[in-house]
Formats: C-alpha cells, sequence, structure tokens
C-alpha cells in the first residue's frame, strides 16, 4: 500500500524528502559528469536532473578523492544503482569495499534540480 506525505512527514521526514517518497522511489538509469562538478543524472521516469558535487568536494573528507576533473568524470553507476566512484580506479571496488564512493538514488534525486530545456539543448 502507498503511503501519503503525511505519513512520512509522521516518521521525522522534512517536506521535500516525504513528498519524494510519497510519490514513488526513482531509479537512476544514467549518468554524466560535467566540467563544474556537477552530475547530469537520468532517472527511470525520463527526468533529468543536475546534481551539484562542489560543495561536498570542497569540504574534504571522503569526496576529495574526486577533487580532481579527471578524478571526478570516472563517476558511474554500480550494481545498486548508486553514483559511484572508485578511489584508486586499479583496485577492484566489488573486492574492496572500501575502495568506493558512492550516493544513493534517493538522495541524488531529492538534492538535485530538475534540468532546465536550456542546459539539455
Amino acid at each position: 500500500m502507498k503511503k501519503d506525505i503525511n505519513y512520512y512527514l509522521s516518521k521525522g521526514m522534512d517536506q521535500k524528502t516525504a513528498e519524494y517518497f510519497a510519490s514513488g522511489r526513482k531509479k537512476i538509469i544514467a549518468v554524466a559528469a560535467n566540467d563544474d562538478f556537477t552530475l547530469t543524472l537520468t532517472f527511470d521516469n525520463g527526468e533529468k536532473r543536475l546534481y551539484d558535487m562542489r560543495e561536498a568536494i570542497n569540504s574534504g573528507g571522503v569526496f576529495k578523492h574526486i577533487a580532481a576533473i579527471s578524478d571526478f568524470k570516472r563517476v558511474y553507476l554500480d550494481d545498486c544503482g548508486c553514483v559511484a566512484w572508485d578511489i584508486d580506479p586499479n583496485i577492484d571496488s566489488k573486492k574492496v569495499w572500501n575502495n568506493k564512493i558512492d550516493l544513493c538514488a534517493d538522495s541524488c534525486y531529492i538534492d538535485s534540480t530538475p534540468v532546465s530545456e536550456e542546459h539539455t539543448a
């Protein structure tokens, strides 16, 4: 049974997150890295969205490993449908799990913005 926004709000989610889950979870079907450290994400409903990684990268932490544009552009979708990067491309992240940085599709959708027509032309 599909749950409505009020259900998710009652569980402590903010409005934006509650609206997302009430409308149904989305899957990422394509990801492309842009030169400005944003990602263009295509979801299974046909929607294209822009996810800005600049703040996360500039804050350091695990994202420091993709601070060079050449490393950032090695983005891919993993077997779980998450946006992912291998910290060391010579190490198989399926065998060494802590070699991978990933973002779940839910947070990518919630924290991204729709791509306007001018950005798709």
